[in-house]
Formats: structure tokens, C-alpha cells, sequence
């Protein structure tokens, strides 16, 4: 009797699927985030930390392998780094509308950068020229900007600058001085009448040594006497952060 040939199945090898199913479990992930950008809230935000965790938290796959590097990724991190993120977006969007309304585009700007959520100021919507005081046209603005401010925890720095043309009166004896006396008298508006806590505002003072534009030009002057309100980031920007502002803009 002829003995039947043994046929041998082969297996394929599925350890591609790991790194498959973990692209697919990132791609949701944003997904989710792009949905939940379109209207953002506290409660929404709790909600994505949560969905966040309970995606990032199983596997060990490209998340927790880091790709070619063998240190895990912090994914608690991660979550908390895409919804500051998504904070800050929100309030960016909220900002230029409060901003645009009050006809104050051309000299309020808002810029989403590394060190976190940056409002500056022209001085001419603060303050009359040569002054400190905070002029009470601008009281509103300043109202709804700590409003919307006051439930962060973040750190937040209030940096006064000036031009690089020289004061010296009875009032200031130089550019830094001005510089820091209106920091702090934006910074007490934003306490006193904001609401915001002092334990979470500070103020720095830079005078004229830190321009940003041309000092030679009467309007790169005017730019460069400005107040900066910075919303310091408590996340480092990661890649994956960086992924869901630019889906977010590419959205918008």
C-alpha cells in the first residue's frame, strides 16, 4: 500500500499585523480628536482624557516599542500634551473672534507656538502714549481674554516691551521701567477684575532689548511696544500633538 504524502501547512508569518493594529488603534485616536475639535468644553475634554487612556493604554506595539528607540513612551503624557493641545486651539479661536469683534485685529495678534498660547498687544490698545495705566476702552477685552483664561492651570506671564527710542521723565527713569510697570498693571487688571489667580500669573520686563521688528521704521516700532500675554505650555509639543493641530488646520 502507498503511504499518503504528508502535506505540511505553512504558516504565514503575522508579526506584521502588531504594528498594523497599532497604526489603525493611532489613526482612530486622531480621528477622534479632529471630531471633537470641532466644538470644544471642559466636559469633552475629560471625556477625550479618558478615550485617550483607554486607547493608549494596551499593546506593545510602535507606542510603548517608540519605533527604533527601546524607551517606552509616556502615554499618560501624550494625552494630557494632544488635549492642552486642543485647549489651546479652542481658546486661539475664541480669542480671534473676541478680537475680530472689538476691531482690534490689526493690533492683537494670537500665535499657537513651542512655549504655548501667545496674545500681544500694541501698547495703543493699553495704554496712552508714555503711559502705564491701563485705559478703560480696553477693560472688556481684557475681561473676556481672563475669562477665558481663568479655569487653566497653566502657568501664565504677562512680558512687557518697549522700542529702543529713550524715556526719562518723573514717572520712568528708563524704557525698563515702563516696561515693567505696564506688565504689572495688566497683570493686576487680570487679577483684580479677571479673576485670574495670582498664584498663576507672573510678569517679566525686557525693555527695548528684545525686538521683534525694525526699530528703524516708525511702524516696526509701534509693533515692537507691545504687552505679551504667554500661556505656558505644560506639555512639550510632541509629534503626535503636532499631528492634530496640522489635521486640525488643514480642517479649518
Amino acid at each position: 500500500m502507498r503511504r499518503k504524502k504528508k502535506h505540511h501547512e505553512e504558516h504565514t508569518d503575522e508579526t506584521w499585523l502588531i504594528p498594523y493594529a497599532d497604526m489603525l488603534t493611532l489613526l482612530l485616536a486622531l480621528f477622534i480628536v479632529m471630531f471633537a475639535t470641532s466644538n470644544v468644553d471642559n466636559q469633552k475634554l475629560q471625556r477625550m482624557g479618558k478615550e485617550f487612556q483607554v486607547i493608549f493604554s494596551g499593546g506593545t506595539g510602535i507606542l510603548e516599542q517608540g519605533g527604533s528607540s527601546s524607551d517606552p513612551v509616556d502615554t499618560q503624557a501624550v494625552t494630557e500634551g494632544v488635549i492642552e493641545e486642543m485647549q489651546m486651539n479652542s481658546i486661539k479661536k475664541s480669542l480671534e473672534d473676541e478680537i475680530q469683534k472689538g476691531g482690534y485685529s490689526d493690533k492683537v495678534k494670537v500665535a499657537l507656538n513651542s512655549e504655548g498660547l501667545e496674545i500681544s498687544m500694541q501698547d495703543i490698545v493699553l495704554f496712552n502714549s508714555g503711559k502705564a495705566e491701563v485705559i478703560g476702552e480696553v477693560y472688556p477685552l481684557l475681561t473676556q481674554i481672563s475669562g477665558m483664561l481663568k479655569n487653566l492651570d497653566n502657568s501664565i506671564k504677562v512680558v512687557g516691551y518697549t522700542d529702543n527710542v529713550p524715556i526719562r521723565n518723573s514717572e520712568f527713569r528708563s524704557n525698563w521701567d515702563l516696561s515693567a510697570i505696564r506688565a504689572i498693571n495688566v497683570m493686576s487688571f487680570m487679577v483684580d477684575k479677571g479673576g485670574l489667580s495670582p498664584k498663576n500669573i507672573s510678569i517679566q520686563a525686557f525693555g527695548e532689548e528684545m525686538p521683534k521688528f525694525d526699530n528703524s521704521t516708525e511702524e516696526g516700532r509701534a509693533k515692537n511696544r507691545r504687552v505679551e500675554i504667554v500661556i505656558v505650555r505644560k506639555y512639550a509639543k510632541e509629534a503626535a500633538v503636532t499631528s492634530v493641530t496640522d489635521a486640525n488646520a488643514a480642517n479649518n
